[in-house]
């Protein structure tokens, strides 16, 4: 046998088990990328539910006070239906 064969048999599955950690380690770099990206897209998205949480309780104030004000209107309405009676 000579030797370039006998180096080729003996550094292939060399290079096969080099190759398939490069690769492993390659998948996992980016799946840390991916589960980042991921994680940036959940604070985006609790920033963003936090705002409209806090919009929401702003209108909802809002409109209560508005509530109030219409309730003691009607009231002024039917105090004087009631003296007109």
């Amino acid at each position: 046998m000579s030797e370039h064969v006998f180096l080729i048999t003996i550094g292939l599955p060399l290079v096969t088990v080099l190759l398939i950690f490069g690769m492993k380690y390659v998948a996992a770099i980016a799946q840390a990328k991916a589960r980042l990206a991921s994680d940036e897209a959940y604070r985006q998205l609790a920033t963003q539910a936090a705002a409209a949480q806090s919009e929401t309780a702003a209108a909802l104030a809002a409109i209560g006070g508005h509530l109030a004000e219409v309730k003691t209107r009607v009231a002024a309405v039917e105090k004087m239906l009631r003296d007109v009676e």
